[in-house]
């Protein structure tokens, strides 16, 4: 552990519940699923009773990572999260270190960042955001109003440059909380109607223009040294609000099917709005891919059947109760609605009168994040987590290729192409992996995987499934063909020195000892883990892999965790992984969604070298605030900004009575933070 933070035994509260997350947080954010049986209930192998002796270890591994893209506007820049580039120092062939002294953990209500950085808050909820928007008055919301201001929480955090000193940042607003933003809210079957047309339009995302500050304290601030950024002033032509209404358009090859039609929608190919939004991605071309998550908790009055079972969609009227307002919620009166939901959105920034796209290609299923890369023939590859407890990592490869600067043939490659499930295996024997987190006698959690082709746009590969049905009912799709149950794949992130795909496996306290797996070693797994995934040659078309656990997260002084060898007394302990991003030298960023419940202290922002001889150094880089989560994260291009959103601060209080007050010190605020090095430094150095 880092001498900058002093071992001390960390226990959970006992406030806190599930996988570490408030109780509050459990039923709004994902329907308390938690506290339900698991949706799959399929016979699929937990493969700890599976023998696979690997003998063909690929030893020749090209870097696939993602190339820039382009734009017949002109905008620098216009690509994918990390271009593959050697910026050197710590770039390829090197050894990667994070320099910086790790934060102590802590329950402060603050951001906190480590010594020599600086912050600033960028944008909170309530902000305006169109023009004409009011300012904010907590005391007197209206629906009309938060459609035209930045909205409710802040998951995933997208960055498009627009040159030197102007860029494009999009957010997700994952879910609301009530309880926090209302005075005097109470039962929500009985709650002023206004209130929840006030919910329904805190949804949604938010794009708005930023530009660079050059002003503050420090060295290096001018021009491109600079690493804050703010809201741009004067005319912000791109600035635009997505809701729960805004109008959006099916496409793929379930577009227009009957289990997509509705009365509202005879033609299946219409539906009003995204939920729930929670990680996301960004394509070659330039647009923002934004990822449907718990969309079944806003329904009510499900059928009860198979279908909506295996989506956790419940019988009775839904906790929200937006059927109050809006009858397409009640499932008894219009069964097919939620089928509209569920799936990765593209959002065009630089059009604000375009119309988002649900693809249906990508599948249906509670989306975590949908991360591109290029294959080595340019078609693109996207992989996606769905988080659920004992459910699958999936992947779609483009049947055409990416042509640079062909932006209308770009924006049709996510409709055709092949949707994959994952299937791993491990190569320990059965006895080996016990569910206590002990490594098997070959010193690591590794195996082989591949990617079964459950369709494509014109065939289906799974009996007794059309194209259309595996698309709608990709679960149930997933689970005939015996893809490998696993624990809450989350967000997925490509390296930009390797092309290494690495998943965040948040955790399942659910899974049994017997029911440990070499990808899923523990059991329970209270805390989580990292996958790394190799493909076949490095290609992202591959069908095959080879597959490593390099971090079992918790507490370093616990024998059943690991960081990838290294020495686990100069680690920062870690829990719940969500999201991931990585810096241009291919340090892997993760932020958490659970340690307050699963080690008492606040969600974080850690950093990791993946390679190296400090592979598995895992730093702390920022702490949120009371009962935040720490969501996005994203570092610039150049290296010199984190973006990070603490979501759903002080999310056990109540307007009137708070356990958070930040960023403002009155009520609490989702926010989303930017975070540099006063000397003009790159992060992490």
């Amino acid at each position: 552990m880092s001498e900058s933070a002093p071992r001390r035994r960390l226990l959970p509260l006992t406030d806190l519940v599930g996988g570490g997350r408030s109780r509050a947080t459990c039923v709004l954010r994902c329907g308390d699923a938690c506290f339900h049986p698991a949706p799959n209930t399929s016979g699929n192998a937990y493969f700890g009773d599976i023998f696979q002796k690997v003998v063909d270890r690929r030893a020749a591994l090209r870097a696939g990572a993602v190339t820039a893209g382009a734009s017949a506007f002109g905008f620098a820049a216009l690509a994918p999260a990390h271009a593959d580039r050697d910026r050197g120092g710590h770039g390829h062939g090197r050894d990667p270190r994070l320099e910086f002294r790790s934060v102590s953990p802590n329950n402060d209500d603050k951001v906190t960042v480590p010594h020599g950085y600086d912050q600033h808050v960028v944008v909170r909820w309530g902000d305006p955001v169109l023009p004409g928007a009011p300012e904010f008055d907590v005391r007197n919301q209206t629906a009309q109003a938060q459609a035209q201001q930045f909205g409710y929480n802040c998951d995933y955090v997208g960055f498009l440059e627009m040159g030197d000193d102007k860029a494009l940042l999009w957010v997700n607003h994952e879910y609301t909380n009530e309880n926090i933003m209302f005075p005097g809210y109470t039962d929500p079957a009985t709650a002023d109607t206004e209130y929840i047309r006030i919910a329904m339009a805190a949804h949604g995302g938010s794009l708005v223009e930023l530009e660079r500050d050059s002003r503050g304290r420090g060295r290096g601030r001018g021009g491109r040294n600079s690493g804050k950024w703010k809201l741009a002033e004067g005319r912000r032509r791109f600035n635009r609000r997505i809701t729960t209404s805004t109008p959006m358009r099916l496409s793929g090859p379930a577009a227009g099917h009957e289990l997509l039609r509705t009365e509202a929608d005879p033609s299946g190919t219409e539906v009003l709005g995204m939920l729930n939004n929670c990680a996301g991605g960004m394509t070659p071309w330039g647009t923002f891919l934004t990822a449907e998550e718990n969309f079944h908790q806003y329904f009510g009055s499900a059928p009860g059947t198979p279908e909506t079972d295996r989506y956790g969609l419940s019988t009775s009227p839904s906790y929200r109760r937006w059927e109050r307002v809006e009858e397409r919620f009640d499932l008894s009166k219009h069964p097919n609605e939620a089928n509209r939901f569920g799936y990765i959105v593209e959002i065009d920034p630089l059009d604000p009168d375009s119309t988002p796209v649900k693809h249906t290609m990508l599948g249906r299923f509670k989306h975590e994040g949908a991360t591109t890369r290029l294959t080595d023939d340019r078609r693109v590859a996207v992989y996606m987590g769905d988080d659920e407890r004992f459910d699958y990592m999936y992947k779609f490869v483009s049947a055409e290729r990416y042509i640079r600067g062909r932006r209308r043939h770009n924006t049709g490659l996510l409709d055709s192409g092949t949707l994959y499930v994952a299937k791993l295996t491990g190569n320990s024997p059965a006895e080996e992996i016990d569910g206590t987190g002990a490594l098997p006698s070959d010193g690591a959690f590794d195996g082989s995987g591949e990617w079964i082709a459950l369709c494509t746009d014109t065939e289906s590969f799974v009996d007794g499934f059309s194209v259309a049905e595996v698309l709608v009912h990709t679960r149930l799709a997933a689970d005939a063909v015996g893809a490998t149950k696993m624990d809450r794949p989350e967000d997925f992130e490509a390296s930009p020195v390797t092309g290494k795909v690495y998943c965040a496996l948040t955790n399942n306290s659910a899974r049994e000892p017997g029911q440990a797996d070499e990808p899923n070693p523990r059991g329970p797994n209270r805390y989580g883990h990292i996958l790394e995934i190799v493909e076949s040659g490095g290609d992202a078309a591959a069908t095959s892999f080879d597959w490593n656990v390099p971090i079992v997260c918790g507490d370093p002084e616990d024998d059943d965790t690991y960081f990838a060898g290294y020495d686990k007394s100069k680690v920062m302990p870690i829990s719940a992984p969500d999201n991931l991003t990585f810096d241009a030298d291919g340090n892997l960023w993760i932020s958490t969604d659970g340690q307050p419940g699963s080690m008492g202290y606040a969600d974080a922002l850690h950093a990791v070298p993946v390679e190296g001889r400090y592979r598995g150094e895992l730093k702390t880089f920022a702490t949120v605030p009371v009962r935040a989560e720490a969501c996005g994260p994203f570092i610039t291009p150049d290296n010199k900004t984190v973006f990070l959103g603490p979501q759903h601060p002080g999310d056990n209080g109540t307007f009137d009575a708070p356990t958070s007050t930040w960023p403002d010190g009155d009520f609490p605020r989702p926010s989303v933070v930017c975070i540099w090095q006063r000397n003009g430094q790159d992060i992490g150095k």
